[in-house]
């Protein structure tokens, strides 16, 4: 199923023309193609919402589960639960195989460590400890098409919620230089440098908050029960933590902020500088723009945070804010309380800020929006941020909203986003399992994955691609350099289900099998049609 934006405002979307945007010669000259070239995108068949338990693709697609939860990978370790960000990083002699990443956002204890009621053992929390963080496996893909985990490579491992980190800053985080574990970990990004951004995201649900005036610790959303037997600060989390995939090395990034970080999109600038883009995901809370002072340094530099009304970057910089020395001690407190520090200083609250994306072509910041019921935005919408001059270290920008949720486009609540070699827009939905199906987001079904080409005859129109199953959302789209594989995690099926007997999926396995978070490979004629 499809439906059209309006053409003038999808022109408008596009911009008026490419600017001085820092990218591969090969992936600027095809997006330039895609762009220029109306014939390059030919018409392809969308499908309708569905509510199946299953994957349901376009014609012309087809997708191979890689690798599922609690499959070794290692002849120590497992792959985690409920994957969710995805990154490739290719071997410079052979894009055919190299190292993918994977998030492993939060567990379901029914299924991790079989607890249903009572007061957890240490043993089922140290195994759900386990199955949080990220998976690091070789990969390579066959001359049949089809990808498949290298076994024994000594690169597969896991990171989970007991390996230790050492934080990025000069000043101990909460009376520690280092941190056990990390979780929560929803998006991410991939540094120039060839290293993974991942993002710890509703860090409270684990280890709960604590308030900077009492210095009292909540303990309200640490409902896991982890705190029984680790009694680890809620300030150790809340972080945007890189890992290097070759060798499982990691650092927390105390200078990006802490928050609930989605993901975190990096540019580099023509002077060796990097700009960090960040959304803090949940109801009214803000986004976020690092920029470094030196070359490569996630350690120096300055955070700031955006008020859209204004179209304007505010530092949060507590040496240049009177109100953020009235309020906190140091630098380090602005960070490690981001979201105080950011309604002082005149933020915008913006409706669940969560993947953040540079268009290949216009160097344009889209930043989706999910939705904030209590405000009644159900269906939520995809932001435009464009830079003064298309710099993306300016102080000012302009935004609009050029594509929102409901009937008239066909999807809702937007969440994950990549772009194709070809500079076509993918995106996920994020409705809950427990609100899918249901009232307002009845005629949506299950969550989907969306494309809107640039080009061709269907340029501007929403296109359904694919279908999650029962309580799923499609998470971390990620395409091969070719663009010939689209990578994309099948997050929480069955997530609703009562108990082992009663299952609300069965996906992959069908039967009568428990549900199994999954890391897909889609191929096809389908995606060949997108990049001409």
């Amino acid at each position: 199923m499809s439906q059209r934006i309006p053409r003038r405002t999808f022109l408008e979307f596009l911009g008026a023309g490419t600017i001085g945007f820092a990218l591969a010669p090969s992936l600027l000259s095809s997006c330039r193609q895609a762009v220029t070239n109306d014939q390059t995108v030919s018409k392809i068949m969308g499908i309708d919402p569905s509510s199946e338990d299953r994957v349901v693709l376009a014609p012309g697609l087809d997708y191979q589960v890689l690798v599922s939860w609690n499959d070794p990978i290692s002849k120590q370790d497992r792959f985690g639960f409920n994957n969710d960000y995805t990154a490739f990083i290719p071997d410079a002699d052979n894009p055919r195989t190299g190292l993918l990443w994977v998030n492993h956002e939060y567990v379901h204890p029914m299924f991790v460590s079989q607890y249903t009621e009572g007061e957890k053992t240490k043993e089922q929390v140290d195994e759900e400890m386990y199955h949080v963080g990220g998976s690091i496996i070789r990969i390579q893909q066959g001359e049949d098409g089809q990808w498949v985990l290298v076994e024994g490579a000594p690169e597969n491992r896991r990171i989970n919620g007991h390996t230790m980190i050492p934080f990025n800053w000069p000043e101990a985080i909460q009376g520690s230089s280092e941190a056990m574990g990390t979780l929560a970990n929803c998006s991410g990004g991939v540094t120039p440098w060839g290293t993974i951004l991942t993002c710890e995201e509703n860090y409270d649900q684990f280890y709960g908050e604590r308030n900077l005036e009492t210095g009292e610790w909540d303990g309200t959303e640490a409902h896991l029960g982890w705190t029984n037997y680790y009694q680890n600060p809620p300030e150790h989390y809340g972080w945007v933590v890189e890992i290097d995939p070759k060798t499982g090395k990691g650092q927390k990034h105390v200078a990006l902020g802490r928050c609930s970080h989605e993901c975190a999109t990096m540019h580099q600038l023509a002077d060796g500088r990097v700009v960090v883009y960040t959304g803090d995901d949940a109801n009214d809370e803000c986004l976020y723009k690092y920029i470094s002072s030196k070359p490569g340094s996630l350690a120096e530099g300055t955070l700031y945070v955006a008020n859209i009304e204004e179209g304007r970057w505010i530092s949060l910089n507590w040496e240049e804010q009177a109100v953020l020395q009235e309020n906190f001690q140091s630098q380090t407190e602005v960070l490690t309380y981001l979201r105080k520090a950011a309604r002082l200083v005149g933020a915008s609250q913006l409706d669940r800020p969560e993947d953040i994306e540079i268009d290949p072509i216009t160097g344009d910041v889209l930043v989706a929006l999910t939705n904030n019921k209590p405000k009644e935005n159900y269906f939520g919408s995809i932001l435009k941020l464009a830079e003064t001059e298309g710099k993306h270290d300016a102080l000012q920008f302009q935004a609009d909203t050029y594509l929102a949720g409901g009937s008239e486009t066909g999807f809702a609540c937007p969440d994950n986003m990549a772009f194709d070699p070809a500079g076509n827009l993918w995106f996920t939905s994020d409705m809950s399992g427990s609100a899918m199906n249901k009232g307002v987001y009845a005629p949506f079904k299950n969550n989907g994955l969306f494309v809107v080409p640039r080009s061709g005859e269907q340029a501007g129109e929403v296109i359904q691609i694919a279908s999650a199953p029962s309580d799923a959302e499609f998470t971390g789209p990620f395409f091969v350099p070719d663009g010939n594989t689209l990578f994309l995690s099948v997050q929480h099926p069955g997530e609703t289900s009562s108990d082992l007997n009663n299952l609300s999926s069965n996906w992959p396995l069908g039967g009568t099998e428990m549900p199994r978070p999954s890391v897909i490979a889609i191929r096809g004629t389908a995606l060949d049609t997108f990049l001409g």
